[in-house]
């Protein structure tokens, strides 16, 4: 929430100069509660479609503007799905055609798992970028997860992912490198970030394209950047979205591949996410599992009961931050008319006046 200057405190003039958003009395007293409309583009499979979907809904809700937010779910290519999520789709799901007449404020893209190593053949590859191209011209800011920043970034800037010699998957440290950028600028200068992702855009290839990159970690890249105009489209390639089990969940479907026979060697575990503890359990079930699937015996499940009470999650409050932020930049520069992506008198080609 804005703070108010209703006194001649120099404090309110040098909390401006840092960026902090600080409205006179006279602002204050006009201030309207508005609504956000918000699109969110779901590309997750069957099996994460709803858990994605509340991960992001309480990033977005734990905004702390004056303002009612309203979210709006779709999807593409819903015919390549299951019966039980194409209804659900049907029943709970919004027609991007519609979203088009009524306009929205933001665009969030989640990420997707990835079937095929050009990027461009995905099945959601066309559909997926009808919505961006509309979207570029007709909303304040985009804001894309994990592969949907890949993709992005390859459609607009030419930077291709690369297929890493392992999967880069657990919770890395990283560090704001452009502390300036109001994304950014009074959130931790360090803080964690879930990964889970087998292809990978670098900093350097990025930088290059003439994206500006916020944060990034010694060990696993790019976790933030943003389009040279500073806010049109917000790239992610982690998951601050993620629940604490959510890397235990991935972890658990690796060993279920494992035991069905779908990969021949047993996963390992994430990095940097479980403490000893939690090792020695999972060390301890991942000898009865080999042994049973080495005798053709029934496997005995995770056991995530037990795991989970070690597991730390220390990465949500960064996100809700991030979040914070980014709503709080689109509510300041979009028009009250959502058909119009900016007010009156922001520069499209530089919104935030970072140039």
């Amino acid at each position: 929430m804005p703070l108010v200057a209703h006194s001649s405190l120099p404090a309110f003039q040098r909390l401006r100069d840092e960026g902090q958003v600080v409205i006179s009395t006279e602002d204050s007293i006009h201030q309207d509660i508005r609504e956000l409309h918000i699109g969110m583009l779901n590309m997750m499979p069957d099996l994460a479609l709803q858990a994605t979907e509340r991960q992001f809904l309480r990033l977005i809700g734990a905004c702390n503007r004056i303002v009612q937010i309203c979210v709006h779910p779709f999807t593409v290519a819903p015919e390549n799905r299951g019966e039980e999520t194409k209804s659900y789709i049907r029943d709970h799901y919004e027609d991007f055609a519609e979203l088009q007449r009524e306009g929205l404020d933001a665009l969030i893209i989640t990420g997707a798992n990835p079937q095929q190593s050009d990027i461009t053949q995905e099945d959601f590859w066309e559909p997926m970028l009808e919505v961006v191209n509309w979207a570029r011209g007709n909303v304040c800011s985009i804001l894309c997860s994990c592969l949907a920043s890949h993709a992005m970034l390859k459609h607009f800037d030419g930077v291709e992912r690369r297929r890493q010699p392992r999967k880069r998957w657990g919770v890395y440290s990283h560090k704001v490198v452009d502390p300036t950028h109001p994304l950014v600028r009074h959130i931790n200068s360090r803080f964690d970030a879930p990964r889970s992702h087998v292809y990978e855009v670098t900093s350097d290839e990025v930088r290059a394209a003439g994206v500006r990159v916020l944060a990034e970690s010694e060990e696993a890249g790019m976790q933030l950047a943003v389009s040279s105009d500073g806010l049109k489209f917000v790239y992610f390639q982690g998951h601050p979205e993620y629940d604490v089990d959510s890397l235990l969940k991935e972890y658990k479907r690796e060993v279920l591949r494992y035991v069905a026979g779908d990969r021949a060697h047993y996963p390992r575990y994430p990095d940097h996410y479980l403490p000893t503890p939690a090792i020695k359990i999972l060390d301890d079930h991942a000898k009865l599992v080999i042994e049973a699937v080495a005798a053709g015996r029934e496997a005995p499940p995770v056991p995530e009961d037990e795991v989970l009470p070690y597991l730390d999650n220390t990465w949500t409050d960064t996100g809700k931050a991030l979040f914070n932020y980014w709503l709080g930049l689109v509510y300041r520069l979009t028009d009250l008319d959502r058909k119009k992506p900016f007010a009156p008198g922001v520069d499209p080609e530089d919104p935030l006046g970072l140039r």
